[in-house]
């Protein structure tokens, strides 16, 4: 199984342009970061966790060629914001995608884009098959997906263990049983905003801390805001097992 990341980045704390700052004038790729999501590839197929409004250009950049189902953590916009694009999918497979959320989230994606799923279907709109999820494990492209909830200030948010990999974004608690679920991963990838504390999102000493508590192997940062800073200059702080994730980084679990 191959995780690849889409995007790393966040509409939190960013500036809508390019402000002049030494990330937006940084020249290390690393430091370009586009809304956070990563594909899930196996023999089977890909799945992509997120549509965010960047989800066109990621496809393109990364040359994906097939899309399978996708996964939604919660419905907030820079999560759900390009789930219109998915409709060159259905045209080149000739097929709906499935897409995995909450009865929350899939209420917002029906009101968000309630075109997709009026009675007089316009031709060439978004084909989506809603699939719901809870707390129970589903199945898709034969892996095994564990729900794990975690909370975005008030908000429930999904996060997904795949075998030995955990994947959590925009998140400030976790519950001890949510820790449970997470425990014996060899990876996960959690948020980090910035250094400085956030309502509903993890700082980078929170972050940190919450892989040491789990005692996780490897660590990877996610969901980064232009206010922590540099790709190498954050990286230098990290302890041992730990780092920030950046655009088009692929990892094989």
């Amino acid at each position: 199984m191959k995780v690849t990341f889409l995007g790393t980045g966040t509409s939190q704390g960013v500036p809508v342009i390019a402000c002049g700052c030494e990330v937006c004038s940084s020249a290390n790729h690393k430091d370009k970061r586009l809304r956070s999501s990563i594909m899930i590839s196996s023999p089977a197929g890909n799945i992509v966790v997120d549509t965010t409004p960047d989800f066109r250009y990621q496809m393109l950049r990364e040359k994906v060629q097939h899309l399978e189902a996708v996964l939604i953590t919660h419905s907030h916009k820079d999560h759900i914001a390009g789930m219109d694009d998915i409709r060159a999918f259905n045209y080149f497979q000739q097929s709906p995608i499935d897409i995995y959320a909450t009865d929350f989230s899939q209420n917002v994606i029906m009101r968000e884009f309630a075109y997709a799923f009026a009675d007089y279907k316009y031709p060439g709109i978004p084909e989506i098959n809603l699939r719901a999820i809870d707390d129970e494990p589903f199945e898709v492209n034969g892996l095994k997906i564990i729900p794990i909830q975690v909370m975005h200030y008030k908000m429930p948010v999904t996060g997904f263990r795949i075998h030995d990999f955990t994947y959590i974004t925009d998140a400030n608690s976790i519950a001890p049983e949510e820790k449970d679920k997470i425990r014996g991963s060899k990876v996960m990838v959690v948020n980090a905003l910035r250094r400085e504390k956030h309502i509903s999102h993890f700082t980078l000493d929170e972050a940190v801390a919450l892989g040491q508590e789990l005692e996780i192997p490897q660590v990877f940062f996610t969901h980064i805001s232009h206010q922590l800073g540099l790709h190498d200059e954050v990286m230098k702080e990290l302890p041992a097992g730990m780092a920030l994730a950046y655009d088009g980084l692929s990892i094989e679990i």
